[in-house]
This record gives C-alpha cells, sequence and structure tokens, in this order.
C-alpha cells in the first residue's frame, strides 16, 4: 500500500477494498475488544430481579497513567456495561443505548485491591430504564464511586 493509499484509508476514502474491509473489521472489533478489556475477570457474585453484584481485583491493565490506581475511565466503563446487563434481569429483551451517564469518584481502588459492583434498576419504564450502580472495596464496604446510567429500551419496529 502507497502512501497515498493509507492517507485514503485514514480518512475512510476510496482505498483499495482490502484496506476498507480492515478498517471496518478493526471498527466493529474494537467495540468488543475494549468491553472484554474492562470485564476480563469479572465474577457475577448475584443476580436478582432488578440487582445485579459482581466483584473484581483491579488488574494492571485498568489502572491510571500514575500505575496507582484503578482509571477513572474503567470506573465509568464497568458502571456503563454493568448498569447495562442489570436490565437483562428485569425481562428486557435488550441492555438500550445510553441517553445519559454520570458517576462521581469518591475514593480510589489500588492495584489488586478487590471491588464490588453493584447494580440496581432505579426505574424500569416501557422506553426508559434507569440504574444505580455502586463501586465498593469489597472488604470494607466503603464507597469507591457511584453511577446513575439512563438506557432508551425500546425495541426497535420490525416494519
Amino acid at each position: 500500500m502507497d502512501l497515498n493509499e493509507v492517507e485514503k484509508w485514514l480518512q475512510g476514502g476510496d482505498g483499495d477494498d482490502e484496506a476498507m474491509k480492515l478498517e471496518q473489521w478493526e471498527e466493529a472489533l474494537a467495540c468488543k475488544f475494549f468491553d472484554a478489556f474492562t470485564v476480563k475477570g469479572i465474577h457475577v457474585d448475584l443476580v436478582q430481579r432488578g440487582r445485579l453484584v459482581c466483584s473484581m481485583k483491579v488488574p494492571p491493565r485498568l489502572i491510571n497513567d500514575l500505575g496507582n490506581f484503578l482509571h477513572s475511565g474503567a470506573v465509568t466503563s464497568l458502571v456503563d456495561l454493568v448498569g447495562s446487563a442489570v436490565f437483562f434481569s428485569t425481562g428486557s429483551p435488550s441492555s438500550g443505548v445510553s441517553i445519559e451517564i454520570s458517576v462521581s469518584y469518591l475514593r480510589p481502588a489500588y492495584l489488586h485491591d478487590e471491588i464490588e459492583i453493584e447494580a440496581k434498576v432505579l426505574r424500569m419504564g416501557k422506553r426508559v430504564g434507569v440504574a444505580m450502580v455502586e463501586l465498593r472495596e469489597k472488604k470494607t464496604g466503603k464507597l469507591i464511586a457511584q453511577g446513575r446510567h439512563a438506557k432508551y429500551l425500546a425495541v426497535s419496529s420490525k416494519l
């Protein structure tokens, strides 16, 4: 591939078909890779209607650049992923699409700390659901972060 083709490929232009197929594949994989990257090693401890409790040991791959505590982006990803999964416990056929997510960071979780992630459905309407997600130190129960996740859950029409 010459430099012009690389430029077209990077800009999403008219590069050769092989390059465009690779770009589409990478985009699709990136989403799945990121989810798996974040939740690898998570254990589901409890599932009840409208409630999900998970735990995990903070791994090196989720530590911030300073190398000492759980990255805020990883915390937000956990709120997103676990906060989405809890809707399945209500019988929802889909985890929906995020319409709002917020996270309050209250204390750090350090490398190899055991954390607990608990998600609860606060509201489950016909189209919109809201979940609350808390990350806690498993030993002490101290709150690490608290998030709120609103999802559009309506199933699309088959027309």
